[in-house]
């Protein structure tokens, strides 16, 4: 027979199971009506604890068990984060990824900066 702290560990990691699928971390398409695809991706954390001992017998108790079973207390708890890092934008003519985070200013200056290039190619050329 299994031990109760087994039974609690597998019944929280199924539960998990059930909870976290590829599509939590990258979700469902949504097209735009510009005809864009929108594809969320997310960073997923998770944390799982399990815990809990054996008893010993008081044999003074009234409500007493028989003695051949262990008395066992136990618990088990997880946690779940989900954050949005990113978004997949995908075009008839091009794929771009726009972040969401605080840095991501620097990397949309550094992604604008050949479009720059080719317009000041563009007024030079026109001069």
């Amino acid at each position: 027979m299994a031990h109760p702290i087994e039974m609690l560990m597998q019944t929280t990691m199924e539960n998990l199971k059930q909870m976290i699928d590829v599509n939590t971390i990258v979700g469902d398409a949504v097209q735009s009506s510009s005809g864009a695809v929108i594809i969320p991706v997310s960073k997923v954390s998770f944390g799982f604890v399990a815990g809990g001992g054996d008893i010993k017998q008081d044999n003074n108790k009234m409500n007493k068990t028989d003695e051949n079973t262990p008395l066992f207390a136990g618990g088990t708890g997880a946690g779940i984060s989900v954050m949005p890092i990113a978004f997949l934008v995908v075009t008839q003519d091009q794929i771009r990824l726009l972040n969401v985070s605080a840095n991501s200013n620097i990397e949309r200056i550094i992604d604008i900066i050949p479009n720059i290039i080719e317009d000041i190619k563009e007024i030079i050329q026109r001069r």
